[in-house]
């Protein structure tokens, strides 16, 4: 199939726009609950509709009196935590338009994306943050900055107080400006290549993708439905989460920290997860690795393959009994831990950002956690597509939502039209022009139709590798297979305009003392010492064995290189969003990419 549509379900008037969606809440009898934050310990205290409404109007006031004009961009640098959403609402409701600003960025990026978004303001979270802004501004101009906010530095209580004179009427009329043809947000992509462009991301984008996504996901984004949220919110998968719950009346904690998730998760017990592939394989190969290390790791490897082998069976409409009672029993064994660590009452994963592959997908839903997986980026402002409960097909993303079109091009590109698709690139006609033909935007990602109308990822287009004998290789494929062990942290694969296809390794160094500890080989051993170990190396061949089956002998890895610092965020080579900036790892590491090359011949 080249092209499948689903009409729109929910249509909205044109002169709505995101704000809208919370008044809806506040208006309801039930007053739903949409945040919660730690009060004190373990305890969480909800937020309700009304009083998120209550702030957000104080807060906007501030921003108005604070000379903020309509249409003014006013960025927001901070890690994840309710404020950020707090703030986003306010300044939709003083009718600005929020630049979210990743809170890891340089100087460098950040001076990029206030001057280039024409940013008149900021709200930041911490001193450390402000610096930052104050060194791109030393370093750029960025006079159209007037003002710095910081929240743990008494900011909104600033604008709070500042607020007091503006009136209700003078709100309401900075609110209700907007319409769904409007810009709502500039959200800079994270940049895998090249400066970041602005996507402009309109009203009609949130209000009618939240509308249709709710109707289509009603077990899952509704009122008294909890999630907690981790994921960078200055990311589109989680800003439009926040948005979607704000329309459903869920309830939205926030923890800025992954190292405390699984003590948040256990005492906060939401109903729903939002997550990245790489959190699966954190919490996979963790559970792995705490039962081999109790000595229990037959129970889990049985325990797992009955899983995957129960999700499939009930995919294809029939468990037999046999099945069914070693499932009983591993829920007991097994099963019903991991959920426990993972909160207790967690029914759906919505999982983004990259393709999980079907294996983790099925062990999931074989443990009783229904993995939602979708598809989209930022310029899709999030999904496109996703797996609903009542529509799923696990290897796949699922069907375009309502509203929203797909259709596979001739050289196998993803191409989207709809309502999750942006205005176009921010000062950028030319790139708007080169990203979109006839309606359609250029995903640069390659996929399948199926004849239902379910999306296949097989790769990224650009990052498709042409060897010199003219072999193309996807090396998504290559890479999630060996990534998927829990020695591996991250895996590169190498071959543009070469002889053959190899591959850079780098090891997951929180995996590594137990690693370390079942081969008997010293505690203290450093990441570049167990390279060297024949137990390593003899174990990542098994895994490039493995992953080389999944393809044909031409595009299989002939050598591979473990390299001793690992890809972050943190060294450069990692965008915040955890993608592979392929391009910097080729730059840093030439030398042992050419070591790779030099004289080989395989």
């Amino acid at each position: 199939m080249r092209e499948y549509s689903v009409p729109v379900l929910v249509e909205s008037s044109p002169d709505t726009n995101t704000t809208d969606l919370l008044l809806e809440q506040a208006a309801k009898p039930s007053n739903p609950a949409l945040f919660a934050v730690r009060s004190t310990g373990d305890t969480w205290t909800n937020i309700s509709a009304t009083e998120f409404l209550a702030d957000v109007t104080r807060i906007a006031k501030g921003l108005i009196a604070s000379g903020i004009g309509a249409g003014d961009r006013v960025g927001i640098m901070a890690r994840t935590r309710y404020e950020w959403t707090l703030v986003d609402f306010a300044i939709w409701f003083a009718g600005g338009i929020p630049v979210p600003v990743y809170e890891t960025s340089s100087p460098a990026q950040v001076a990029w994306i206030l001057g280039d978004s024409e940013a008149s303001a900021i709200v930041v979270e911490a001193g450390r943050h402000e610096n930052v802004v104050r060194q791109a501004a030393a370093d750029e101009d960025l006079s159209g900055v007037k003002h710095v906010w910081q929240l743990d530095g008494g900011g909104l209580d600033q604008l709070r107080e500042a607020g007091a004179a503006v009136t209700d009427e003078e709100l309401e009329a900075r609110r209700s400006l907007a319409n769904l043809e409007d810009t709502a947000t500039i959200i800079y992509t994270s940049g895998t290549t090249g400066k970041p462009k602005g996507c402009e991301l309109t009203h009609s984008n949130f209000v009618e993708l939240s509308r249709n996504a709710m109707a289509a996901l009603p077990e899952v984004a509704r009122e008294g439905a909890q999630t907690i949220m981790f994921l960078p919110l200055a990311h589109v998968f989680a800003r439009f989460i926040s948005v979607l719950c704000v329309a459903a009346g869920s309830t939205v904690a926030h923890t800025p920290d992954v190292k405390s998730l699984l003590p948040d998760l256990q005492s906060y017990q939401p109903s729903f997860l939002l997550v990245v592939p790489r959190v699966f394989e954190k919490v996979y190969n963790s559970s792995m690795l705490k039962a081999e290390d109790g000595g229990k790791g037959k129970i889990f490897h049985a325990g797992a393959k009955t899983a995957i082998e129960w999700s499939k069976a009930k995919e294809q409409g029939k468990i037999p009994l046999g099945l069914k009672l070693r499932h009983a029993l591993f829920d007991k064994l097994l099963y019903s831990k991991i959920r426990t660590a993972m909160g207790g009452r967690v029914q759906y994963a919505v999982s983004g950002g990259a393709p999980l592959g079907d294996r983790l997908g099925h062990f999931f839903n074989g443990i009783g956690v229904m993995v939602l997986e979708g598809y989209g980026l930022t310029e899709t402002t999030a999904p496109v597509s996703v797996s609903t409960p009542k529509l799923i097909k696990i290897g796949t993303v699922g069907a375009p939502l309502p509203g929203n079109s797909v259709r596979i091009a001739d050289d196998g590109e993803i191409l989207a039209k709809g309502v999750s698709v942006m205005k176009g690139y921010f000062k950028r006609p030319d790139l708007t022009e080169e990203n979109f033909v006839d309606g359609w935007f250029r995903t640069g990602d390659i996929g399948e139709l199926d004849s239902d109308g379910f999306l296949k990822i097989t790769g990224r287009k650009k990052e498709i590798i042409v060897t010199a004998s003219g072999k193309n290789v996807i090396p998504a494929v290559l890479e999630d297979a060996i990534r998927a062990d829990a020695i591996v942290s991250q895996c590169v694969v190498v071959g543009d305009h070469r002889p053959f296809i190899s591959a850079l390794i780098t090891l997951d160094e929180e995996a590594l003392p137990g690693w370390l500890e079942r081969h008997s080989l010293p505690a203290g051993t450093t990441v570049a010492e167990a390279a060297q170990t024949q137990q390593l190396q003899d174990e990542l061949q098994a895994l490039v064995d493995g992953a080389n089956q999944a393809v044909s002998k031409a595009e299989a890895i002939k050598v591979f290189r473990v390299v001793s610092t690992d890809f972050t965020e943190a060294s450069g080579h990692l965008t915040p969003s955890m993608k592979i900036k392929r391009a910097q790892v080729l730059k840093d590491f030439s030398d042992v990419v050419e070591e790779i090359y030099s004289g080989q011949r395989v």
